[in-house]
């Protein structure tokens, strides 16, 4: 049972700016709800700490976040993998023109839960990950328009 996410903002800046943000991992990492910190273990992969609202669970989560590719200046996607939870995920951001200095970009989390209490667990994540991908995306976008 894999629960998906997707949010897409429609942004006043050209896609060079959003590629510019999206492709520093240290800029974004800080973004996510709950964030508690990140450490890059090289220029594509990270530890991801953050605290998860689940409803009755709340919990640390630790992600190994691994880049599987750079397309610039359009997508960049990755994989989760959970350290202190068997977790197992994907995802990507995609920046596409739409009209002239506008750019709408795409945020996407895909995650599964996995083991003993993988039922319960994909049930929570039904509601938190999509809800998660647009706290998450709106947060980018937020600090893509300050920064510009």
């Amino acid at each position: 049972a894999l629960s998906e996410g997707v949010h897409s903002i429609i942004l006043p800046v050209s896609k060079k700016t959003v590629w510019g943000f999206v492709s520093s991992i240290d800029r974004w990492a800080p973004l996510v709800p709950g964030y508690i910190n990140h450490e890059m273990l090289n220029e594509r992969t990270l530890i991801w700490e953050f605290k998860s609202d689940l409803g009755l669970m709340k919990k640390k989560i630790k992600l190994e976040v691994n880049i599987l590719e750079w397309i610039e200046p359009d997508k960049v996607t990755f994989k989760l993998k959970g350290l202190n939870e068997k977790f197992d995920g994907h995802g990507y951001f995609l920046a596409e023109e739409c009209g002239i200095g506008q750019t709408k970009m795409t945020g996407c989390l895909a995650i599964t839960a996995k083991g003993a209490k993988a039922p319960i667990v994909n049930a929570l994540l039904k509601t938190y990950v999509p809800q998660m991908t647009i706290e998450f995306s709106e947060a980018v976008a937020q600090s893509l328009l300050v920064q510009k």
